[in-house]
C-alpha cells in the first residue's frame, strides 16, 4: 500500500529515531510541536522510522480524520537519515525510491541536507 501511494502534496521524513511504540496522538504532537508543521493539511504524509530501521510508520490526514500505517520489512532495512532530529521534505519521486529501491540496506548512506538526496 505504501509502495504504490501517489498524489501527496508534501512528503515529510522525520530524521533520527522515533519511538514507534508511540501512538498516533504522540506522533501528531511531534509534527505540531517539534516540527511546527500543519498536520491538518490534506495531502501531507509524515514518515517515522524506529531504531532498527525495518519498521516505518506513516501518518496521513484525509479531510475527515487521520490514517496511521505501519510497514515492517520482512528482509532488509530502510536507509534512513540519522544525523539529527529534524524533518526533511522529499519529492514524490524520492518517496518512491525510498519505498522501492532503498527498502533494503545498501552500503551508501543518505546525507543530511535540506532535501533527501536519493
Amino acid at each position: 500500500m505504501l509502495n504504490a501511494a501517489t498524489g501527496f502534496k508534501h512528503v515529510y521524513v522525520a530524521t533520527g529515531r522515533t519511538d514507534l511504540q508511540k501512538v498516533q496522538d504522540r506522533l501528531m504532537t511531534i509534527i505540531k510541536n517539534e516540527f511546527e508543521l500543519n498536520l491538518f493539511e490534506s495531502g501531507n504524509i509524515f514518515l517515522f522510522c524506529g531504531s532498527r530501521n525495518h519498521v516505518i510508520k506513516a501518518l496521513v490526514f484525509e479531510d475527515d480524520g487521520f490514517v496511521l500505517l505501519t510497514k515492517r520489512l520482512i528482509r532488509g532495512r530502510f536507509q534512513w537519515p540519522r544525523n539529527a532530529k529534524e524533518v526533511l521534505e522529499i519529492t514524490e519521486e524520492q518517496y518512491h525510491k525510498l519505498m522501492d529501491e532503498f527498502a533494503v540496506e545498501y552500503r551508501s548512506t543518505i546525507e543530511k541536507t535540506n532535501h533527501l538526496e536519493l
